[in-house]
């Protein structure tokens, strides 16, 4: 049996679920085809299951030293079956969520292994979709006008550290622990390893971290690095910078042990189980690239500014083309391509308009170029900080420690970058965001009337310090 589509979709994580509610808003017949359950990685094995934890462990933390707000808890107690059901009723709304768009938007929904064939008696180009039923059903055949491939990404293994689920884990076995350990390595100092360091730190797990570049967090801005190794070094959590992970040293019993090398010194390290965190890869297998034009480069399929591949009805989107891998982007780039397909002509999305979140404790949170990089590209800046410390909700809160960053054009007075490191900094990002995206300058943002006693009070008075003219420190 062949269906004729408007539009198929092969992926329905967050770029291509919210790709295919804006083509049913356009007026496109459009499917879905899904081998797993809608919501993708960012919803069952990402986002929303860590953030989840993250939450509990935020909770645990500040129960431990409720005493500091008069408040006496004489016992707290974790039990980890509970932090993990409440994770699980948490995806689980939101899949069901997910799954009532679909049906509101009349999207169909294949559950199966979507294809891409060459040319056939369907089509005379490549983009007739063979699905291959999860039920055992006979192969369904779609034939879209435009595809759009949105197969997103799993975690990247190491050549003789690969996950096998009970001594080394990948994220997606961490999130279904059902104990935590004792003990942990962790292999990669990127936003994900950060992420659980911090977590898992908080429940109480001895934990180390060993980066291969100079500083963890190596995409953020250096002072943003530098105050999150600080923090988290003070929490008590193991830090190892510049060092490279020896596989061939891999010893695995009821401890796992592993030596990294620094500076021509090679250290043993040994935990109870390890987790790697050095990346993710894209889904670019099985999928019929190979019936098509459509390059793949280093590990990602190629494409334009509107996300079409080299078969220009063939669009891609969302991790699988490399870039920020951010479910937010992902949901972007994919508005854009269905608007694109739709005879439309949308803005090309600017990626130094995207906000980038860090969700460990201390938070982080960034957007536009760094220090570094607003330098390398010749610029003239003059920069602002202004201390949490100062900010009198953050000493309500408890939470002090970290900053706001303010860098901008000293030429044009433009604000190039904001960075951020403290409390509930993810939350608060969106208005440099704001910013960014209106060209706003320092003095702008410095005029907004910010409310008293807030957290966000810092932006605005790291804005003034730009041009040396903040008022409470």
């Amino acid at each position: 049996m062949a269906t004729e589509y408007d539009l198929v979709i092969l992926g329905g994580g967050t770029g291509g679920y919210v790709a295919a509610i804006r083509a049913s808003q356009l007026g496109l017949k459009t499917a879905v085809v899904e081998k797993r359950k809608l919501g993708g990685t960012c919803l069952h094995k990402g986002c929303i299951p860590s953030k989840a934890l993250l939450r509990s462990a935020e909770v645990y933390r500040t129960a431990k030293k409720a005493e500091e707000f008069g408040v006496v808890i004489p016992e707290v107690e974790l039990r980890f079956s509970q932090v993990q059901s409440r994770k699980q009723k948490i995806i689980d709304q939101l899949y069901n969520g997910v799954k009532h768009l679909m049906k509101k938007g009349k999207i169909d929904v294949y559950e199966g292994i979507g294809r891409i064939l060459g040319p056939s008696i369907f089509s005379p180009m490549p983009g007739t979709v063979s699905v291959e039923m999860a039920n055992g059903d006979e192969n369904e055949m779609l034939i879209p006008k435009n595809v759009i491939i949105a197969t997103g990404s799993r975690p990247r293994a190491l050549p003789g550290l690969e996950p096998d689920g009970e001594s080394i884990l990948s994220s997606d076995e961490a999130l279904e622990l059902e104990q935590l350990p004792s003990s942990i390595l962790i292999v990669g100092g990127g936003v994900i390893g950060i992420e659980w360091a911090s977590m898992l730190n908080d429940f109480g797990v001895d934990v180390t971290v060993i980066e291969y570049a100079e500083r963890i967090l190596p995409t953020e801005d250096a002072d943003i690095s530098k105050e999150m190794q600080t923090q988290l070094t003070k929490k008590g959590i193991n830090i190892i910078t510049g060092a490279k992970v020896l596989a061939d040293t891999l010893k695995k019993g009821e401890t796992i042990s592993i030596q990294a090398e620094k500076g021509g010194e090679a250290q043993e390290f040994t935990a109870e189980k390890m987790l790697l965190s050095v990346g993710r890869q894209a889904n670019v297998e099985g999928i019929g690239l190979e019936n098509t034009e459509i390059q793949v480069e280093k590990g990602f399929i190629s494409t334009n500014s509107m996300y079409q591949t080299k078969e220009s009805h063939i669009y891609a989107i969302g991790d699988v083309i490399g870039g920020l891998q951010l479910a937010h982007a992902a949901s972007h780039e994919g508005i854009t391509a269905v608007e694109h397909i739709a005879d439309g002509e949308p803005p090309a999305i600017d990626y130094s308009l995207v906000s980038k979140c860090i969700y460990s404790s201390p938070e982080a949170a960034s957007v536009g170029l760094t220090e570094e990089e607003a330098k390398a590209e010749g610029r003239k800046i003059k920069v602002g900080k202004f201390p949490f410390q100062a900010i009198g909700k953050a000493l309500v809160y408890g939470e002090t420690d970290g900053f706001v960053k303010i860098v901008a054009d000293e030429e044009t007075d433009d604000i190039l970058g904001v960075h951020m490191i403290g409390p509930h900094v993810t939350d608060m990002i969106s208005e440099a965001g704001l910013a960014k995206v209106l060209d706003a300058t320092p003095w702008e943002v410095g005029q907004t009337i910010h409310p008293h006693p807030t957290l966000s009070e810092a932006i605005g008075e790291a804005a003034l310090a730009v041009d040396g003219k903040a008022i409470h420190f």
